[in-house]
């Protein structure tokens, strides 16, 4: 089980605004280092400085990049407390067949790629250390299917498969590195912006009637701070989930069939 404690040392990425910068903050209230990674050079250097943070300019859908982070961050401070794979994107809604090979690409390449290269590059270390935690954010998409956004749902439902799987490896191996998978509904982040980030090679020209249809405005988005303070909760708990207001039906389904995998020991929280 993982203790927030002054000293620990905590890994964000897609740290500069949102959800993460939430977490950063939420870390360094804690008396934690905190390394933010990003791909926007501007605001994450903003963030960084608020948060007396270290930040690292860092394009998670490149496995050398991530690889990069985990070795800056056990340069600087030798151990990782909790690693957050956080880094998001997505596009506008369109039936599946509409979306270009380009646009698979870029939402695979940063939301489940992205996530599979954090894990690759940063929990051999934690294991070794003996402790540690890994929050993967998922998505109330990752639960559940929504139609209209097919590559971000793909993305997401892997997320949350391979978290799952990757707690029961943990679990088989003796090794106290817990698990928690984030899957948040509408938070009020810059997710719907991401177009600013997209790399030009993967940038899909398209006619005005063929666009991705925009995301609507919803009232009462959750505040990503509140958020934070719910997943560093659920990190102190070694508690699996940690999603939107009405997923516990689904979450329970997940957890009694990762039980009835894992046969005998204590059940999951």
């Amino acid at each position: 089980m993982t203790t927030l404690e002054p000293g620990g040392v905590a890994v964000v990425t897609g740290g500069a605004s949102g959800i993460g910068l939430a977490l950063g903050r939420a870390f360094a209230a804690r008396g934690m280092h905190v390394v933010l990674a990003d791909i926007e050079a501007g605001p994450l250097e903003r963030a960084a400085a608020e948060l007396g943070a270290t930040g690292s300019i860092t394009d998670v859908s490149r496995r050398a990049d991530v690889d990069r982070l985990a070795a800056l961050t056990l340069e600087q401070f030798g151990r990782v407390d909790v690693v957050c794979n956080n880094a998001g994107v997505s596009i506008g809604s369109l039936p599946t067949w509409q979306y270009d090979q380009r646009d698979w690409e870029w939402v695979l390449g940063v939301n489940l790629m992205g996530v599979i290269h954090g894990v690759a590059a940063f929990v051999p270390h934690l294991v070794s250390q003996g402790f540690g935690h890994v929050v993967n954010t998922s998505s109330a998409a990752g639960l559940a299917v929504i139609p209209g956004l097919s590559p971000y749902t793909v993305a997401k439902h892997g997320v949350t498969a391979l978290s799952e799987a990757l707690l029961l490896e943990l679990q088989q191996q003796g090794v106290d590195v817990g698990v928690t998978i984030v899957s948040p509904g509408m938070v009020h982040t810059a997710i719907r912006g991401a177009e600013r980030n997209r790399p030009s090679d993967l940038v899909v020209e398209r006619d005005a009637s063929a666009k991705p249809s925009a995301f609507p405005d919803v009232p009462d988005m959750q505040d990503p701070n509140d958020l934070a303070a719910d997943v560093l909760a659920a990190i102190e708990a070694n508690q699996l989930h940690v999603a939107f207001v009405g997923a516990e039906p689904m979450m329970q389904e997940r957890i009694s069939r990762l039980n009835a995998s894992r046969g005998e020991g204590d059940p999951l929280p």
